[in-house]
């Protein structure tokens, strides 16, 4: 064999190991999103839920970091899931409540993911209007029930049909590939239309009967009172929905468990699906990720679900397990926003960030390393922008604004012209509206001021 040949052999055969190797090996790591509907961030034993059964999330929080201010730009089902695929506030996106985004798929997660050689899938929940499914290698959606009527008529559970198909991605992906996948799970979301509100799985019906779930301090009359007066309409669906649940301390504990037994569910659920994950040997390959759409109202300010500014219900949990980490087991408490999964996971697998993405990259906020793109190395925010659209009508689900800080949170409905404004270190249940007080002018001035320039850069 001649040089030449010989040293075009060599080559071919270093093309061909580089075409074999592992998605891994060559810095793409494969991609499990756990995402629940309506769970609050302090629902997990390592939050510190002194009730709660999640050994699954408990232990992917010790072997990961957890993140312990994560939060939502919009706090409702199709708008926040909206902002996770685009990593764009809803000003931008478009989507203002269950439908479509407009934002161009090949500028989306899962279309960036697709066209770099993933393997993509979605199994679940899908809240934005019809399912994409040209853009999926896999895709199989069904929401808003907790028991689904199977082909051959049996029924199911939601979250095992959920663990069912996630598992079925796993198994039957093409293992030249990295993928991505996300678990959709309808619960803990309650199926509004039913008498029960949330039909949990029988093997979990014995969970939490001897004990009472604690009330929070203010699940009041006082608390309600304390709301701006048009949400203190009975037309107000948090309001409804809270006469559905919570109005009775007897009602409270029959769905306050109730919820949980659906979270410790999930929480079974997603030890089973990891538990392949680590039988196939694609555990120390793959990023886990787990969190949820939005927060939830269980009781405080006699209100029930989400939608709305305050604390409960637009802080989520936010858990990671990156292969790529050193530390395990730790906590951020910076502000990461659900436009910012989009942007980490791109940068995870190497990827352009495209240039309509708002969020921000967090991997340099757990990862032992130098960020190496000017923006990622700048102060991390201090403040971010929420904002909520009009559902069905003003006095059902008024729209509203605010800007969020550590210390202070301003907030503006404008159907109503009405500003709250609430020092978050001397009041965190946010009882107290400051926006008139004596002494607080410069300051709300300031948030007034600062949100006005939010605003406009959402768009």
């Amino acid at each position: 064999m001649s040089r030449l040949s010989r040293a075009r052999a060599i080559l071919f055969a270093a093309l061909f190991l580089i075409d074999i190797a592992s998605p891994a090996s060559a810095g793409r790591p494969n991609v499990l999103l756990l995402y629940a509907d309506d769970w609050r961030h302090d629902t997990l034993g390592c939050a510190g839920d002194p009730l709660v059964l999640t050994p699954t999330l408990d232990r992917l929080a010790a072997e990961g970091v957890r993140f312990t201010d994560a939060r939502v730009t919009t706090s409702i089902c199709g708008v926040s899931r909206a902002s996770l695929l685009t990593g764009q506030w809803m000003s931008r996106h478009g989507c203002t409540a269950f439908g479509p985004f407009r934002t161009p798929w090949g500028q989306t997660l899962p279309g960036v993911l697709r066209e770099a050689g993933y393997h993509v899938g979605h199994v679940g929940k899908w809240h934005n209007g019809r399912f994409p499914a040209r853009h999926y290698d896999f895709g199989r959606t069904y929401k808003n029930r907790h028991y689904l009527r199977l082909a051959d008529g049996e029924t199911i559970h939601v979250t095992d049909r959920n663990e069912n198909d996630a598992i079925d991605f796993l198994n039957t992906r093409p293992a030249d590939k990295p993928f991505f996948l996300t678990i959709a799970f309808f619960a803990p979301h309650a199926e509004d239309g039913h008498t029960d509100q949330y039909l949990y799985q029988p093997e979990t019906a014995h969970l939490y009967e001897r004990q009472a779930v604690p009330v929070s301090p203010i699940a009041t009359p006082g608390a309600f009172e304390n709301l701006p007066p048009f949400l203190q309409s009975e037309r107000n669906y948090g309001r409804l929905r809270w006469h559905w649940r919570f109005d009775t301390p007897e009602k409270y504990q029959r769905y306050a468990k109730a919820y949980l037994r659906l979270v410790t569910g999930v929480d079974a659920a997603c030890g089973r699906i990891l538990k392949r994950l680590d039988e196939l040997g694609l555990a120390d390959d793959t990023l886990v990720i787990f969190t949820t759409d939005n927060g939830y109202f269980l009781g405080e300010r006699e209100l029930a679900d989400k939608w709305y500014p305050y604390e409960q219900s637009i802080r989520v949990p936010l858990i990671v397990r990156d292969p790529r980490a050193t530390r395990r087991g730790v906590t951020v408490d910076e502000f990461v926003l659900n436009v910012d999964l989009a942007p980490t996971i791109l940068s995870a697998a190497g990827l352009d960030v495209p240039a309509g993405m708002q969020g921000r990259s967090f991997e340099t906020l757990y990862l032992d390393r130098q960020a190496a793109d000017p923006w990622d190395r700048a102060p991390w925010r201090t403040e971010f922008f929420y904002e909520h659209g009009t559902i069905r009508d003003r006095w059902s689900i008024p729209s509203s604004q605010a800007v969020v800080r550590k210390d202070a949170k301003y907030i503006e409905w404008p159907e109503f012209e009405y500003a709250e404004l609430y020092d978050l270190t001397a009041d965190p249940l946010e009882q107290r509206n400051l926006v008139d007080a004596a002494g607080h002018a410069d300051l709300r001035e300031e948030l007034r001021l600062r949100l006005e320039r939010l605003r406009q850069g959402a768009r």
